[in-house]
């Protein structure tokens, strides 16, 4: 059966191109060229037509955010004048007792963010072994893991601890379960992501000598995981000393709670020495994060 191959091939044109006819222009030259017609209008009105429609359904009044628009430069202001008898603590006794009281609850968020990076990590690895279908061959236990760790990640962590300080009563432990939960269905949603995008030749082959499964994966598919993982845990720990910082609104210790109580009493150059000192812990764990994740890669 012979074909055509001369045939010339027909491309239908955009709907935007069927509604909008473009433009013919004829050139100096007498051949004539389609100019389409330019979609940034059409786009402006669809955006504003979508931003209206949302404002109506949702109740969002633009007058009064231009009204009360001032308060916010109002509060920037006193933020960024930070109250700064929270670090003279240090050298002038009088101002020892904000100090102390800053000092321990960023500790508490530092050691909630820590503990519960490294649990959840560590937990979180072999159920993304197990979660992995080139490693698991059994479909129903994969998806049945792959279900449960769906479900916590649609879990907000503010939900997970208020959750855990009813169980567990309020205070840092409440956080640290939060965080240990959080960190876990992240880290192993991307670990089985990742494991099964490993080269497999090395796991087939040691199985192949009599080794078991575990054997395999540990002396095949670790060492090329592992720089990965670590990375992982790195990347966790950075989220969750951000995280931490706002689960004392839930009673779950740490930072939060100062931050609510001097928000309560609107003591905003307070909060500006608070943030001031959680800026100053996470650009340190950041960018030490970021410069082993280097070494890692």
């Amino acid at each position: 059966m012979k074909t055509n191959q001369n045939a010339e091939l027909t491309v239908k044109p955009a709907l935007f191109d069927r509604i909008f006819k473009p433009n013919i222009v004829t050139l100096p030259n007498g051949h004539t060229v389609e100019k389409p017609v330019s979609r940034t209008p059409f786009i402006a009105v669809l955006v504003i037509a979508i931003v209206f429609i949302s404002a109506r359904m949702t109740g969002f009044d633009f007058k009064t955010l231009i009204d009360r628009g001032y308060q916010l430069g109002y509060i920037l202001s006193r933020i960024f004048h930070p109250d700064w008898s929270y670090f003279r603590g240090f050298w002038v006794e009088a101002d020892h007792a904000n100090t102390i009281k800053l000092f321990n609850a960023l500790l508490d968020t530092i050691k909630m963010s820590i503990m519960g990076s490294m649990i959840g990590a560590t937990l979180a690895l072999p159920i993304a072994v197990l979660s992995s279908t080139n490693i698991n061959r059994n479909k129903v236990v994969v998806w049945a893991l792959r279900i449960v760790l769906m479900i916590i990640r649609t879990l907000p962590t503010l939900i997970i601890a208020k959750f855990a300080s009813l169980i567990f009563g309020l205070g840092t432990y409440a956080g640290t379960v939060a965080i240990i939960v959080f960190t876990f269905g992240i880290v192993a949603k991307m670990m089985y992501e990742s494991i099964e995008t490993i080269d497999m030749g090395a796991f087939e082959a040691t199985e192949s000598f009599g080794a078991n499964k575990f054997q395999s994966f540990w002396s095949a598919c670790m060492p090329q995981i592992l720089p990965t993982y670590l990375s992982y845990c790195l990347y966790s720990l950075e989220m969750n000393i951000r995280a931490a910082a706002i689960l004392g609104y839930v009673g779950a210790g740490g930072l939060g709670i100062l931050i609510n109580e001097v928000i309560g009493w609107r003591d905003y150059e307070s909060l500006g020495a608070i943030l001031l000192a959680l800026f100053v812990v996470v650009f340190i764990i950041e960018n030490t994060s970021e410069y082993l994740r280097k070494k890692l890669s």
